[in-house]
């Protein structure tokens, strides 16, 4: 309720993602700062020759309209007249193209630079921000802000700068011949322009934002239900889903029935004030004429200019209406640029090389966010370079963080971890993490081919070293057996892949790594015996040499580990090789060991 309260309120909007997108503009505009120049000249030059155009149509009309004594005279105004409007018509085309060839240049380079640094942000956001964020709502924020952007700059250099150019200069010119004129004008203007924006910022504008929060959680929903479209599968949900969108659907409609609304009550107070205008100036300009202060060709010059400036007002209440709905559609991609990335590098981080590999955690204490109790208090542990460890213990008992400290997803809140006696605090993350190959418990690949997948470890790899790693992960012979071979693509996140082969192809990208530091997150659960078999073997081969990390549920590919530590509420209870766990008294891993022993005898004996 509170984000919703939050939209509605009119102060907020103006002062808050109004004043932000404009400054997030504005900050872009600096970087091609001649050519909006350029563009903004050629606007103003082109708008100034057509306030100027209905003052020498109302000279051709006094000369038309001249006695025929002095017809050859007024011929020779009328030809003026009529030339200075040609000029004034062909300089307008020309400015007009100049100022609408540079805004296209100025809007590719800004939306471009826009995407990039959006993309290398969300990049860069901590694995916390990942966690809680949809991938579908973080697209369609970026994709929308992007082409706001581009009505954004239309609208301001190319819509609204001519028609406050229109407004000021016609009023000036009527002012000069009927200081009358000019004032009602002016009034007229001002309260027209005042109306408008304010009917836009505090009426239409809350309304906009809220729908837009909708828009981004109807783009989430579909993005959430369509990645897990294996699941609603499964559980014959379908319907249970199209109900769920149904809910978002009903909201995001109504709230945008209620912009659409309430803009178009905007649109007719706009052309009410405009009727109002015209009836005031016409009336004047005919009271003139009869009270012969004007001649018909000034009654043309007036009801001309009022006609140019009628267009232009009703543009103005269209071009805010626009400028509203950009600086709505803009604010979530703005609101990225000022969230912090968790994780950042420290301003003297240098490039981490990791020789030997030791691992150490010196009196380290972390906690989650929003979490008051540590998960880790004054944690202590030593990892010999080349050693070979692994982590048991019961689901959040501490495992999984381990790891993820040590690739640095999160930061300590006290102590340090050194990794050959650097702190990974003082060094750049893609360093660290280029010294560290994981192979997850659930390997994401990417939607590309076999080999690109296997290379991403190493971009510059050859052919025949994404090969060699592939038989080394014994992924070869299944990868050639596929229609296209290392040219197949892998579908979304690998769907077209077993979860074997997936865990195969993500342990050929390790040994492509070659890292000297190797992390296996429960990498043979799961699986069938035969996957787990050939996984096992590759695991064995990837981690000689290595100092290496097991996270395993299935403890028969930990017991050739050099040491197992054994994890219990963010504490290490056990230590120590399997053949002395397994033979502790009310040991955690002999409980642990004795468990799985069981259920493979009872698998054993149900399958024969």
């Amino acid at each position: 309720m509170a984000i919703t309260a939050q939209a509605r309120s009119p102060r907020r909007w103006l002062s808050g993602p109004f004043a932000r997108v404009f400054a997030f503009t504005f900050r872009h505009w600096r970087r091609q700062k001649f050519v909006a120049a350029f563009i903004m000249v050629a606007m103003l030059l082109e708008t100034l020759a057509h306030v100027l155009l209905p003052l020498y149509a109302g000279r051709i009309v006094d000369a038309i309209a001249s006695p025929a004594a002095v017809r050859d005279q007024a011929l020779g105004l009328a030809i003026e007249a009529f030339a200075t409007v040609m000029v004034l018509s062909a300089g307008m085309v020309v400015a007009r193209h100049i100022a609408f060839t540079g805004i296209i240049r100025l809007t590719l380079a800004i939306m471009s630079d826009v995407a990039s640094e959006a993309f290398y942000r969300v990049q860069r956001f901590s694995t916390n921000w990942q966690a809680n964020s949809f991938a579908g709502s973080t697209v369609r924020k970026i994709s929308r802000g992007m082409w706001a952007l581009d009505q954004l700059n239309d609208t301001m250099i190319l819509a609204l700068l001519p028609s406050v150019v229109v407004l000021v200069g016609t009023t000036i010119l009527l002012g000069a011949y009927w200081p009358m004129m000019g004032v009602i004008v002016a009034v007229g203007s001002i309260i027209y322009v005042a109306v408008t924006v304010s009917l836009s910022l505090f009426y239409v504008a809350p309304a906009a934002s809220l729908a837009n929060q909708w828009d981004t959680k109807l783009g989430g929903a579909l993005a959430d239900a369509v990645s897990c479209n294996a699941v609603v599968k499964a559980f014959g949900a379908e319907a249970r889903e199209d109900q769920r969108l149904a809910g978002i659907i009903a909201k995001w409609r109504g709230r945008t029935r209620r912009t659409w609304a309430r803009g178009t009550n905007n649109g007719t107070a706009q052309n009410a004030m405009v009727v109002i205008l015209r009836g005031a100036v016409v009336g004047l300009v005919l009271w003139l004429w009869w009270h012969g202060r004007a001649t018909p060709g000034d009654v043309t010059f007036v009801l001309t200019s009022f006609f140019v400036l009628e267009g232009y007002l009703l543009d103005v209440g269209m071009h805010v209406r626009n400028l509203q709905r950009a600086v709505n559609d803009m604010e979530e991609l703005v609101s990225l640029e000022s969230q912090p990335l968790g994780i950042e590098d420290k301003a003297d981080a240098v490039p981490m090389k990791i020789g030997a590999g030791e691992i150490r955690f010196d009196d380290v204490t972390f906690h989650y966010a929003g979490h008051d109790t540590p998960l880790y208090r004054d944690f202590n542990v030593t990892i010999a370079a080349g050693e070979k460890i692994g982590l048991v213990g019961h689901s959040g008992s501490g495992k999984t963080t381990f790891v993820k400290l040590i690739q640095r997803l999160y930061d300590v809140n006290k102590g340090r971890i050194l990794i050959d006696g650097q702190d990974i605090a003082h060094v750049t993350q893609s360093s660290l993490r280029g010294e560290i190959a994981i192979v997850q418990q659930e390997p994401i690949l990417f939607h590309r081919s076999l080999a690109e997948n296997i290379a991403y470890a190493r971009p510059g790899a050859s052919m025949d070293e994404i090969v060699a790693a592939a038989k080394l992960a014994n992924a070869h012979h299944f990868i050639e057996r596929l229609p296209r071979a290392y040219q197949t693509l892998v579908g979304e996140r690998g769907v077209k892949l077993s979860g074997g082969e997936r865990q195969r192809v993500a342990l050929a990208r390790a040994f492509l790594a070659d890292a000297p530091v190797l992390i296996l997150d429960e990498a043979t659960s799961s699986l069938d015996s035969e996957s787990e078999a050939l996984i096992q073997e590759a695991m064995e081969r990837l981690m000689e040499g290595r100092t290496a990390i097991v996270i395993a549920h299935r403890l028969s590919t930990v017991r050739s580990m050099d040491r197992l530590l054994v994890f219990d509420h963010g504490t290490i209870a056990e230590e120590g090789t399997h053949d002395v766990l397994v033979r502790r008294e009310n040991g955690i891993y002999r409980r642990l060991f004795e468990r799985q022993a069981l259920e493979l005898a009872k698998g054993l004996e149900i399958a024969a």
